[in-house]
């Protein structure tokens, strides 16, 4: 029997329908995987905390980045990605997918700068470094490294010496309390529980233990010679000598010119460990993790003194007849550190 004309008529739609949601289906994958030309230089777009999506996508339409923001929105909802992108300054450049735009929102991939932060360097050198890469404001930065409430937790007044030295990522729109609290979470990570121990069978509490080695890395000099300067200075405490050590008597000056001298040697001061006997009361730099290595594990030797060899490395002594010998060889006119009587 011929095929009815309502039947015939329901295969039509039936078969209309199925290649009208082809040709979405096709139309959406196209938007999706095709990149859109729609800008001609780099753009970008800050997501701040309290965003809509749909004001993103609309930003991200504006500037050329997609070509249909409510086609996007509606793919983020449907897969629920509209409610994990993350927040922070996105950099697009050339042409991309908009299934590329929305992967790189949701998985957080933000503009991040890549900041080397020396061993030795003070908490006032790291503001500087940080604040020329524009990624803090002086007074913010002052602001985070004194928190109280981070202090306290160190049992300490400064964050000085617990601003772990190493390469970080940081994002471009990182706040200077998560710039500090990175490093600081890295110093957490690097003082494991083992060197504390160790600390202890030294008869020093970890903030002693990062004094001294923020002082052996200020001391200078190869990384093989840490554990012999190490060695001058657990020495010179077990016999109750004065440290004497020019960096922390540069570290309490309040502007150092680059010349040390006699006078601000004999200037009384909790930092000059000419003056004070023991350790001075919190490090002098951020030491890195080879100093803290050498303040735990000292040289087995008998050395009291070294001066600089003037090519970067040191000149060990154990009585201060051989010192000043040294001293006379190697700095002729120029003072150097040990050179007073203990």
């Amino acid at each position: 029997m011929p095929e009815s004309p309502p039947i015939r008529r329901r295969g039509l739609l039936v078969a209309g329908g199925l290649l009208a949601a082809l040709f979405i289906l096709g139309y959406v994958a196209a938007f999706l995987l095709t990149p859109f030309h729609g800008r001609s230089s780099v753009v970008e777009i800050e997501i701040r905390r309290g965003d809509t999506f749909s004001a993103v996508a609309r930003e991200l339409a504006d500037k050329g980045v997609i070509s249909h923001p409510r086609l996007f929105v509606l793919w983020a909802w449907l897969h629920g990605f509209d409610t994990k992108v993350h927040r922070g300054l996105y950099r697009f450049e050339g042409a991309v997918s908009p299934r590329s735009v929305l992967d790189g929102l949701v998985r957080g991939r933000t503009v991040v700068h890549k900041v080397t932060i020396p061993e030795g360097f003070t908490v006032r050198q790291i503001g500087r470094l940080l604040e020329g890469k524009g990624l803090v404001a002086p007074e913010r930065f002052a602001s985070a490294v004194s928190e109280p409430a981070v202090l306290a937790s160190l049992g300490t007044g400064s964050m000085e010496g617990y601003l772990f030295p190493s390469t970080y990522l940081f994002r471009a729109l990182a706040t200077e309390e998560e710039i500090v609290k990175t490093m600081f979470t890295e110093f957490k990570d690097t003082f494991t529980a083992e060197m504390e121990a160790r600390a202890r069978q030294l008869g020093l509490s970890r903030h002693q233990l990062v004094t001294l080695a923020s002082i052996i890395e200020k001391e200078g000099g190869p990384v093989d010679e840490m554990p012999m300067v190490s060695a001058v200075f657990h020495n010179r405490l077990k016999r109750g000598m004065r440290l004497q050590s020019d960096p922390t008597v540069i570290y309490g000056l309040e502007d150092f010119n680059g010349d040390l001298t006699r006078e601000d040697l004999r200037t009384p001061g909790p930092y000059n460990t000419y003056r004070i006997n023991g350790l001075p009361p919190g490090p002098i730099a951020n030491p890195g993790l080879a100093a803290m290595k050498a303040a735990l594990f000292p040289a087995d030797v008998g050395y009291l003194y070294f001066v600089s060899r003037n090519d970067g490395s040191h000149y060990f002594s154990e009585s201060l007849r051989e010192h000043n010998s040294a001293v006379r060889k190697y700095q002729k006119n120029r003072r150097a550190g040990f050179t007073e009587a203990p």
